[in-house]
């Protein structure tokens, strides 16, 4: 084991056991704009969530982060954008296995995540998807492949359910005095 993961892996286990768990957003935040790749101002994270190599996340600008989410960016990046809500519990996975793979080997992608989207509770986000801006996730869905901008999906697999309007102009401020 390289210093390099050894290091990483404190801070993911310090942030999971015990920064992750304050009441204390200062404190959460402060942590998180030093160890994730990026965190856009007036972001929020909220309680109880997780970072698998934090390096590889990065949130945009007044994004709000709900407690208990799930960050998987072991080996690829996971980008969110600006004004993007993500639901409590929502996994996003960047990390999985090849179901042929003979040797059980990895298989992955990047997740990109555009402005304005609306990330349900316990939403799965796989490998390689890309959530276009001001698009709709439903709680509960399991997203396996691109979603189009300002398009509602919902189920498992995610399908198109609707349209969402054209213009977005909203932007995000939830900050909860203990959350």
């Amino acid at each position: 084991m390289t210093i390099r993961l050894f290091a990483g892996s404190v801070l993911a286990w310090l942030y999971q056991a015990v920064i992750g768990k304050l009441p204390s957003r200062t404190l959460r935040h402060a942590f998180l704009k030093s160890w994730l790749g990026g965190f856009g101002d007036g972001s929020g994270v909220q309680s109880d969530c997780r970072f698998l190599n934090g390096r590889h996340v990065y949130f945009g600008e007044r994004s709000v982060i709900n407690f208990g989410s799930l960050f998987d960016g072991r080996s690829y990046e996971i980008r969110v954008g600006n004004d993007v809500s993500i639901g409590p519990e929502a996994s996003l996975l960047t990390l999985g296995h090849d179901p042929q793979s003979r040797e059980f080997a990895d298989q992955g992608g990047d997740i990109v995540i555009g402005d304005h989207v609306w990330i349900g509770y316990r939403v799965i986000v796989l490998p390689g998807v890309t959530i276009g801006e001001g698009a709709v996730v439903g709680a509960g869905a399991v997203v396996t492949r691109d979603v189009e901008p300002f398009t509602i999906v919902a189920g498992n697999p995610a399908k198109k359910i609707g349209e969402r309007e054209f213009s977005m102009d909203y932007e995000l401020n939830y900050s909860p005095w203990l959350g």
